[in-house]
Order: C-alpha cells, then structure tokens, then sequence
C-alpha cells in the first residue's frame, strides 16, 4: 500500500502536493494529514526531498488560505451572507458558523491565524473573518505561511520518525493515510446527506 501511495505522489511532483494542499484549504474532504504524510512516506523512500516538499506543500496551504481571505476583504459582510444562504450547504457552513469566527478573530487578531493553522476545519475558517476583518494582507500571508510551515513539518517529520521508529509500519501508515482520507470524503458526504440549518433543526 505504502508503495502504490508513493508512487501516485511521486507521479504528481511537487507542484502537484502544492495543487492539493491548496483545494484542502478551499474544499472541506481532503484532509492536509494524508497529502503530507503521503508525501513524507516518498520522502522516507527517497523518492521526494524535505525542502522541496515543505516549500511547495506550504505555499499550496497559503494559496488556498488566500483565496477565503481574498473573498472575506472584497466581498465584504453585506455581499457575502446571501453566498453563505445559497452555497453554504455544499461547505456545511452557516452564516452564523462566520459570526462566530469572526468573533474570534476580534478577540485574537493575528495570532488566531497562526495558532488556528493547528486545528481541523477552523484553520481554513478563520481566513475569511481575517478578510472581513480587512487585516493587512502581508501580516496575513507572514502569520499564515508561518503556522503552514510549522504544521507541514509536524506532519513530515512525524511520519518520517513513525517509518523510521518502527520497521514494520510503514505499510500501515499507508492504509491509514488511505482511511483518513476515505473517513473526511465519507464524512463530508454525510454532512452533505443531513445537511440542515440550524433554524430547521
């Protein structure tokens, strides 16, 4: 299993981890554990390099983040509750789930943005409150390309020292890669399947 992983990453090089990385933070099901912890399987086999692998999976991650915070800084407040009211199902997103982002960007500024890049689901969100919030786009892309960076290499270096650590695991890493990203893409079709807002419920 972990050969077939690394030779389908190995086939989409680095720009296309950095394709992904970027449709991870922009669409919910692909989770940035498997992308990464495949492309740190071909990094255990040689087959990839670690710099090459962070730069491009990190500037993947600031690119898809880019893209909410650039729709929350032109789209503004009044334009974007009607979008969440039409499309927001298809992101399991309410407008009240952005009120409370928003909230807690207000609270927190710049570091919510670094901190957040940590957490399942909200390191994406809190990109378009920051956009909302019309915070300065350079502190943006610093705070965000640094809490990217920091998370990226987690997850590289983890997955290198589990392979590593244990010689027989390697191929299990490759199954569990496999069921994180099945579980998110069920999970999301599941939301999607009992999808109602919260006025409905």
């Amino acid at each position: 299993m972990d050969e077939m992983i690394v030779s389908i990453i190995e086939r989409l090089g680095y720009l296309g981890i950095a394709i992904l990385m970027a449709l991870e933070n922009i669409f919910p099901p692909l989770p940035s554990e498997a992308i990464m912890g495949a492309g740190a399987l071909a990094v255990a086999s040689d087959r990839m390099s670690f710099w090459p692998l962070l730069a491009f999976g990190t500037a993947g991650t600031v690119a898809g983040n880019y893209c909410w915070f650039w729709v929350g800084d032109r789209v503004g407040y009044e334009k974007l509750g009607p979008f969440i009211d039409r499309w927001g199902r298809w992101l399991t997103l309410e407008w009240e789930d952005v009120e409370r982002a928003s909230d807690f960007f207000q609270k927190h500024g710049q570091w919510a943005v670094f901190f957040l890049r940590f957490f399942p689901v909200m390191r994406t969100m809190i990109s378009l409150p920051a956009g909302l919030a019309h915070m300065n786009v350079w502190r943006f892309l610093v705070f965000t390309t640094a809490g990217a960076a920091i998370w990226n290499v987690i997850l590289i270096l983890g997955t290198q020292w589990l392979v590593g650590a244990f010689a027989d695991v390697q191929d299990l890493v490759g199954w569990v890669l496999i069921g994180s990203l099945a579980l998110a893409v069920v999970g999301y079709g599941w939301r999607l399947y009992t999808w109602k807002p919260r006025a409905e419920r």
